[in-house]
């Protein structure tokens, strides 16, 4: 009888010890920061290639930017084909210019920017929590953009 208890003890202590480390080791690699997502590439490659952008704009002591970015990710393996996705921390003086030029006054923020026809589409914070609208305006901005490529190709003709 000894036994048996002290072995189902042993299994509870086991068990118990497992799960302490398994959390521990999650909340290790759980993102505490944006920046610990690693969410497509940078806005030098981005700016050169013929997809628009998909910029989110935020700061690393933002707890709604945070929030945001397990949908961030999710949109980026949706559109990965058609947008580019970049991430830029405002608080990186390299991107001043950029920053300052559309104009962000919170965060986070999340444009459209397309090179190619020197566009951008400021996205409604009224999206961030519902992905079924971000992906409705995601995918109207490809239409318009399908239309601005037809077009672009009868006046070269």
């Amino acid at each position: 009888m000894k036994k048996k208890l002290l072995i189902t003890l042993g299994i509870i202590i086991a068990m118990a010890v497992s799960s302490i480390v398994g959390f521990a080791v999650a909340a290790m690699n759980t993102p505490k920061h944006p920046s610990d997502y690693k969410i497509g590439i940078s806005y030098e490659k981005a700016v050169v290639s013929d997809k628009p952008m998909l910029i989110l704009f935020y700061v690393d002591w933002c707890g709604y930017c945070m929030k945001f970015m397990p949908k961030f990710k999710m949109l980026s393996s949706i559109y990965k084909d058609k947008y580019n996705f970049v991430m830029l921390n405002v608080e990186d003086a390299n991107y001043k210019n950029l920053i300052e030029d559309v104009g962000i006054s919170g965060f986070p923020t999340v444009y459209i920017l397309d090179p190619k026809y020197d566009n951008r589409v400021l996205m409604s914070n009224n999206y961030y929590q519902n992905l079924k609208k971000f992906r409705i305006e995601l995918d109207r901005y490809l239409r318009i953009r399908t239309l601005l490529d037809k077009a672009a190709a009868l006046e070269q003709k």
